[in-house]
């Protein structure tokens, strides 16, 4: 399983406000993020596995809508997050 319970705290630790913080904005986005990553490259082997490019497309708009709400409510946080993770250029 490539998403451990160590994995998630880590993430949320890291990127949120501590490790049982799984509920702010940045910890929901760093974790799609590793999500995303992880399908991206399973795609990449797997071109033809519909479900997952599905499932990766609700993530990806899971992720834009809870950054859209970031970037209303906290333009610096929004900011911060973006950095962190590089989803931009």
């Amino acid at each position: 399983m490539y998403l451990t319970k160590e994995v998630k705290e880590e993430i949320f630790e890291k990127h949120g406000k501590g490790k049982n913080d799984t509920g702010s904005a940045e910890g929901q986005i760093a974790l799609f993020t590793h999500r995303i990553n992880h399908l991206t490259g399973h795609l990449k082997n797997n071109r033809k596995d519909y479900n997952t490019e599905r499932s990766l497309v609700k993530l990806v708009g899971k992720r834009r809508s809870l950054l859209d709400y970031l970037i209303k409510t906290d333009v610096l946080r929004y900011r911060a997050i973006i950095k962190e993770l590089g989803i931009r250029k």
